[in-house]
């Protein structure tokens, strides 16, 4: 199947992310919002309604204009470098790149349409530390971009790059 230039598996990878970023915010909101935190394990995972207007763990708060532009950068350098490189990079970088296009529109999405992004995975580390309230977008980032360090780091190796 050919589909814009054949980037099928990003476009692929990307949609998956973002749609199911955005199912499970919905759901969230639907049945969180405005109830006590839902407790999957004890003193571990939690499901619990937050508006975040900040960045990762809270910084930044209040800041749009600065993450809009910051988001469109993004993913017009991402978008370019796809479009020209495409044919010559391995299906890790092309699944690190889908997972990174995702999430980033899945929050994109919730400030441009919210003015917040919309988080409710809680986890609690060592039954001490509350790990910041996080969503899928977010988990769709970090192992985008750590894929895309391994990538980095291991891009001589030829099984990386198939």
């Amino acid at each position: 199947m050919y589909l814009y230039g054949g980037h099928m598996l990003t476009i692929i990878i990307a949609v998956l992310a973002f749609g199911f970023d955005q199912l499970t915010k919905f759901l969230a909101v639907k049945l969180l919002k405005g109830n006590q935190a839902f407790v999957i394990i004890d003193n571990f995972l939690s499901f619990a309604y937050v508006e975040n207007r900040g960045a990762a763990f809270g910084i930044l708060q209040n800041k749009k204009i600065l993450f809009v532009v910051v988001t469109l950068v993004v993913l017009i350098i991402v978008v370019s470098f796809l479009h020209k490189n495409y044919n010559t990079v391995g299906k890790w970088l092309k699944v690190s790149l889908g997972l990174l296009v995702g999430g980033t529109l899945g929050n994109f999405l919730d400030r441009i349409r919210l003015d917040y992004v919309v988080d409710f995975i809680s986890v609690r580390l060592f039954n001490k530390f509350d790990f910041a309230v996080f969503n899928v977008a977010d988990i769709c980032i970090v192992i985008g971009t750590i894929m895309l360090m391994i990538y980095i780091i291991l891009s001589e190796s030829k099984e990386i790059n198939e």
